[in-house]
């Protein structure tokens, strides 16, 4: 944790606020810590009192006081009578976006410390994330990871991520690799951190509950990639939304295009995908084309951080894979089973495409959506699945606080034909396995690594990768087929 350099009135002046001190040392009084969660808060730590959607600050700093805290980020002053033991109150017109560059400056800059890349996009960051902490640990460094793998957020919120970059600067970690997320952008979690590399996969639809348009969605992406931000950039120009951040960037703004075109011919397999870069033919254990540009995007960022060419070849070809994408599931059946984590239209898509390629056979996909989050992809996911798939399986994923049959209804409204529902996952997957043949792929999606089911505010364990466990070593040759839904995406369809 931080070594108690910065003082109260030393990050009022860095911060340009106002510092309300009442008592004669409060400005000198050194911080240790800093948070915006009363239940967190460590002797001599900063409490932030955000203003959230559903709770103030505010309405806790003191409680925040009496665990410990000897100073207040506030954007009201509150009286001191009311705090039980008068602290410091640094105001600022905005705490949530103060937070951040407070944090910063508490545990002393970390970020400065390490070489990072940062990964931004709908689709791949968990991928590419993973891809590059592997490529620069075959290269000898230390390397610390921030993402879906690692927390309940894809990126922690400012005071949990600088808190954690100290630590790792503690424990010796030479580089960073870091999911960002749209929210993390717009909420300012990633405030006073400059970048080394930062990637854009690609930008699909997803959030809108959050950002409001497409346009807001991309605009939040975007941000990672300003001057101020980044010093460099590693942009998939495959889709166009990578096109118009390398057109923007300014000559003094380095930008790697990367493109499939330029990767020769791409082959995907059971073991993996071959393509070519930088005159080497290049191996990498993950299936599907999509994969091979997440491996792309990787190895321009490690190359951009000076690892040598040979050196990521290597790496790419012995990377171990990434827990729920596209990771095949085998229990010594005759056909294929893949968990993947896809869950916006744009990732089931590609993860069926790579399915396709894998089989002659059929393709089986057993999906759902997630509750309390972006309403407009469900019908879309369900035309997807029903263009894509031979046979389609409908069912639950974390329907969180909404009605399960509604969401269901939503998928099914967007598929041509009739997919078969089954509200229970555990029996979706079941008659999804039972209905294969020998040479077949089943998809099962959305979930990926997750390892509970959100269903009404209770969480329950499940696991896709070992419910499909469980469910091969049970069947003995069982088979309960279920009939491709007409117009689903029948065989000879796309492939």
């Amino acid at each position: 944790m931080s070594e108690a350099t910065t003082t109260v009135g030393g990050l009022a002046q860095r911060l340009g606020a106002r510092l309300l001190d009442v008592a004669p040392s409060g400005g000198s009084t050194p911080l240790s810590s800093i948070t915006h969660d009363s239940r967190r808060v460590l002797p001599g730590g900063l409490f932030c009192c955000v203003v959230g959607t559903h709770a103030d600050g505010h309405d806790h700093a003191a409680a925040a006081v009496a665990a410990g805290a000897v100073a207040l980020l506030v954007e009201r002053p509150l009286d001191p009578a009311s705090l039980g033991t008068p602290v410091p109150q640094i105001v600022v017109d905005d705490v949530r976006a103060t937070m951040a560059p407070a944090a910063v400056e508490v545990y002393g800059h970390p970020g400065d410390r390490l070489r990072s890349v940062a990964v931004t996009g709908t689709n791949g960051k968990t991928t590419v994330v993973s891809t590059v902490a592997h490529v620069l640990r075959s290269a000898g460094r230390h390397v610390g990871v921030v993402g879906t793998l690692t927390g309940a957020r894809t990126t922690p919120e400012s005071t949990d991520l600088q808190a954690t970059l100290a630590e790792m600067v503690l424990d010796g970690v030479t580089d960073l690799a870091i999911e960002v997320s749209s929210h993390a952008l717009a909420l300012h979690r990633v405030d006073g951190m400059v970048f080394d590399v930062a990637v854009f996969t690609n930008l699909g639809q997803d959030h809108l509950d959050f950002h409001g348009s497409p346009e807001a969605y991309f605009a939040a992406k975007a941000m990672l990639f300003e001057p101020e931000r980044s010093h460099a950039g590693v942009i998939d120009v495959d889709d166009v939304h990578g096109r118009l951040l390398v057109d923007a960037a300014g000559a003094d703004h380095p930008m790697v295009a990367v493109t499939l075109q330029d990767a020769g011919e791409v082959r995907s397999t059971a073991d993996g995908v071959g393509f070519a870069w930088r005159g080497r033919r290049v191996t990498f254990p993950m299936s599907g084309r999509h994969n091979a540009a997440n491996a792309l995007l990787a190895a321009e960022a490690c190359a951009a951080l000076g690892v040598d060419v040979d050196t990521i070849v290597a790496a790419l070809a012995s990377m171990p894979g990434v827990p729920g994408r596209f990771e095949h599931v085998r229990g010594g059946q005759g056909f294929d089973v893949v968990v993947d984590y896809a869950h916006t239209p744009d990732a089931l898509e590609h993860a069926l495409e790579a399915a396709r390629e894998l089989t002659a056979g059929s393709v089986t996909v057993v999906f759902g959506c997630g509750g309390d989050r972006d309403r407009t992809k469900r019908p879309r996911m369900g035309e997807v699945a029903c263009r894509m798939a031979d046979r389609v399986v409908i069912t639950d994923d974390n329907p969180r606080t909404e009605d399960p049959a509604g969401i269901r209804e939503a998928i099914r409204a967007g598929c041509v034909g009739a997919p078969l529902v089954v509200a229970d996952r555990r029996e979706a997957i079941e008659v999804a396995l039972s209905s294969a043949e020998p040479g077949d792929v089943v998809v099962v999606a959305g979930k990926g690594h997750e390892q509970g089911q959100d269903v009404a505010g209770v969480i329950t364990p499940f696991d896709d990768r070992e419910v499909v466990a469980e469910l091969l070593a049970e069947m003995d040759g069982r088979t309960s087929p279920i009939a491709p839904a007409p117009g689903s995406g029948p065989i000879g369809g796309p492939r």
